[in-house]
């Protein structure tokens, strides 16, 4: 059996990770927002900063890779607790991702230097907005613990589709009815489908907390028959 000592220090053990995964999920969501906001602005500078910060992100990833490890060696955790440290090992692997998905936007911003405005770009800030909220309460669902919360974010997905879908029809069209609209709006679509995979990957988050919480796998029928997987167009 546990000594009261071991069991505080994997407590504080977890407590780090939460830290880890925290403080990668707070750089992310800066990231997301900031990409837009410098996309909209046409700001290079900041365009680069978001560019230039994600390494810190790649960086916690493998400080919690690395204590994750060195937990498992000391702590050997079983049932409830190796699910919790499983999910915070997936979960910094999924928001390094969505870190690299905004840095993509970003990458994007210089490109569209030139380009004259297309009207179809102010659904982004929507879909920004809304993979952030997104990815900001799946954070506190993980902190939290809190299954119900997980399907609350999973749920919430099918608003973004809904806003890649609009994004995608709209410049389809722009696109056919001026064909020298094209290059811009093809990467348009690309920054649309990132925003759409941060989404996909929040979700993905929410089901690993759900199961860390509850030992059980998200189904379609909990997380509602709205929230099927998005098509990959």
């Amino acid at each position: 059996m546990a000594t009261g000592h071991t069991v505080k220090a994997f407590d504080d053990d977890l407590g780090e990770l939460r830290a880890l995964v925290a403080e990668m999920g707070g750089l992310a969501e800066a990231a997301i927002d900031g990409s837009i906001e410098a996309l909209m602005r046409r700001d290079l500078e900041a365009a680069a900063r978001i560019v230039e910060a994600d390494s810190r992100i790649d960086a916690l990833e493998a400080e919690l890779e690395r204590r994750v490890l060195r937990l498992f060696a000391l702590r050997a955790p079983l049932a409830d607790d190796l699910r919790e440290v499983l999910a915070a090992l997936k979960i910094s692997g999924v928001i390094e991702r969505i870190g690299d998905y905004a840095k993509n936007i970003a990458k994007r911003v210089p490109l569209l230097q030139d380009a004259r405005e297309i009207e179809p770009v102010a659904i982004l800030p929507a879909m920004a907005s809304a993979v952030s909220e997104m990815v900001h309460e799946v954070l506190n669902a993980f902190a939290a613990r809190d299954a119900q919360a997980a399907v609350d974010v999973s749920r919430r997905d099918t608003k973004v589709d809904d806003l890649y879908n609009s994004l995608f029809r709209a410049l389809l069209t722009y696109m056919m009815e001026n064909p020298s609209n094209i290059g811009a709006s093809t990467h348009l679509l690309f920054i649309a489908k990132n925003l759409e995979r941060i989404g996909d990957h929040a979700t993905n988050a929410a089901e690993m907390i759900y199961f860390a919480a509850t030992g059980e796998q998200m189904t379609e029928r909990v997380r509602g028959a709205d929230a099927l997987a998005p098509s990959d167009v």
